[in-house]
């Protein structure tokens, strides 16, 4: 029934399919500069204006899972709330449908054509813009043309009786239409690919639109795995947004199957051609779909807050303590800038033990918390430097001037501490990914060392932070510690290399780690030398 020639030949047609697809959105998002996400950050607060930014963003990205995924990264890092990410996630269901409708309009006849000007201009293009808009023409008819493929290979089929009655069965049992459809979803990670293939299938006579439409309201629950998968290792607030995408669209496929009459019959109303009537019916059901549960949102953010349990951690991001209208008041504006910068600091003294507990205990799920947790600290680093430069200007007393240029060197440390962090966080992963063994000594050393120098950085920090000068002058002390620390496991780990005791692989790893935290500790030397004598005020003791 189904020769192995027009299996590859199928599979040929797909991949062109998908990755013309895939051209086409990366062409579009390129030569927009990489303004959809900001948008969706921004321009999500009103309800219905967050299902037109979805359905835009999504037509541009030709990829319901794409936009998606990109909300759930949102709502992670706290950019986004769930209220936010319902409306731009019915409105990506709305905008995948655009793939749909322009197979419809049956443009074969344009793909080569489009292929060679794509490539062209692609290639040949002197401004970077054109050269995207070559990749958009060059996906354009890449799509079309394995469209044009996926035809040829499906077009025996329709004189196969056994498959032919195959598919129709699927209109007789619509739940196992469902089924087919989330299944092939699900593996090929795209409903505009399955929907594609369903297309091609309905334009060669093969699938009726009464088994069209169980297979195609399973497309839309297959879509909602990619999400699922990129919510893994999230925090609970973007599992619940990818939970939200899996209901609204298993609770539409409710709703139509239950009327699935009325649904075909409309859809053959409005078109005979099988292709168009594919088309259509993937845009009303998620048009349709978004208009019945977009009024009842509130109800369905609180349905799945209920179905995923736990305590929302969402990432504050941006400034919190600073603001330009302090900046005429120079002591409130140094004291609130001081906040911020202890702010920072606590953010990178988390990621030092959460980076340390992986590199001797890995679980990859608290990676991307810490390099979220990163990204915040360049970002207040950037914040508040910008801010310390505006108060720079105004008119400071000497010892003010000193305590800006203080608290600008302080940022500079809290960020490379930062650096340092996920340093030993791609340290821990190159241990894990590498199968790299440690020791039982050698994680001791580790811990202890790890245990100094964790309790020397929050020291820094909470001096700096109170400006308490005794405490700094405690962390001034603690560093001889550290460096004899630091040399003594250079020493022992030399020792266990001479006696064959040690992996070599696994010593390099060691030794960056420890070289990691030796420079944490002399951050923290650099935090405290700064008002490590009562008397100095803003002067500084020489800074390693």
């Amino acid at each position: 029934m189904v020769s192995s020639e027009m299996l590859f030949t199928l599979l040929g047609g797909l991949g062109l399919f998908i990755y013309g697809m895939k051209l086409m959105g990366e062409g579009l998002e390129r030569s927009a500069g990489g303004k959809l996400r900001r948008w969706l950050e921004v321009l999500t607060r009103n309800r219905i204006r967050a299902v037109l930014l979805g359905t835009l963003v999504t037509g541009v990205l030709q990829s319901s899972s794409a936009t998606t995924v990109m909300v759930v990264g949102l709502v992670n890092a706290g950019l986004m709330n769930l209220m936010q990410a319902v409306g731009v996630i019915m409105g990506a269901n709305i905008g995948t449908t655009v793939t749909a409708q322009l197979i419809a309009f049956k443009l074969t006849k344009v793909a080569l054509p489009a292929i060679g000007v794509g490539t062209a201009m692609h290639l040949f293009a002197r401004k970077k813009n054109l050269r995207f808009v070559g990749q958009f023409i060059l996906g354009f008819g890449l799509l079309f043309y394995g469209m044009q493929v996926m035809e040829v290979a499906v077009k025996p089929l329709a004189k196969s009786e056994a498959f032919v009655q195959f598919i129709a069965g699927f209109g007789r049992n619509p739940i196992l239409g469902v089924l087919v459809g989330f299944a092939t979803t699900a593996v090929v990670q795209s409903s505009s690919a399955t929907i594609g293939i369903l297309q091609a299938l309905a334009g060669q006579g093969i699938v009726p639109i009464s088994a069209a439409l169980p297979i195609l309201c399973g497309d839309n629950i297959g879509t909602c795995v990619t999400a699922l998968l990129s919510s893994i290792g999230t925090n609970i607030t973007a599992r619940r947004a990818a939970m939200i995408h899996l209901m609204f669209n298993t609770v539409g496929t409710m709703i139509f199957i239950t009327v699935l009459p009325l649904y075909q019959a409309v859809v053959q109303w409005i078109s005979v051609d099988p292709m168009r009537q594919i088309a259509n019916a993937h845009t009303f059901f998620n048009v349709i779909n978004t208009a019945i549960q977009l009024p009842f949102a509130a109800l369905l953010v609180k349905l799945v807050t209920t179905l995923v349990p736990g305590r929302t951690e969402i990432m504050e991001r941006g400034a919190k303590y600073i603001d330009d209208r302090l900046l005429e008041s120079p002591s409130i504006a140094l004291s609130q800038a001081r906040k911020e910068i202890g702010r920072m600091g606590q953010l990178a003294l988390a990621n030092l033990i959460d980076a340390m507990e992986l590199v001797i205990r890995f679980n990859e799920r608290k990676g991307p918390s810490l390099r979220e947790k990163e990204a915040v600290i360049n970002e207040l680093a950037k914040e508040t430097s910008r801010f310390l430069a505006l108060l720079s200007q105004k008119p400071l007393l000497s010892a003010q001037a000193g305590q800006v240029a203080d608290m600008i060197n302080a940022i500079n440390d809290m960020e490379r501490v930062g650096d340092h962090d996920i340093n030993l966080l791609e340290l821990a992963e190159d241990r894990q990914e590498n199968a790299l063994p440690f020791s039982n000594k050698a994680v001791n050393e580790l811990r202890e060392m790890a245990t100094l120098v964790e309790q020397s950085f929050s020291d820094a920090v909470k001096a700096f932070t109170e400006l308490d000068h005794d405490l700094a002058n405690q962390v001034i002390q603690h560093e001889d510690l550290i460096d004899e620390m630091d040399k003594k496991l250079r020493n022992d780990h030399i020792k266990r290399l001479n006696d064959g005791t040690c992996n070599p692989n696994s010593g390099f790893i060691f030794l960056s780690i420890i070289t990691n935290l030796e420079r944490i500790g002399d951050h923290a030397f650099n935090l405290a030398s700064y008002l490590a004598r009562k008397d100095r005020h803003y002067a500084r003791l020489p800074v390693k």
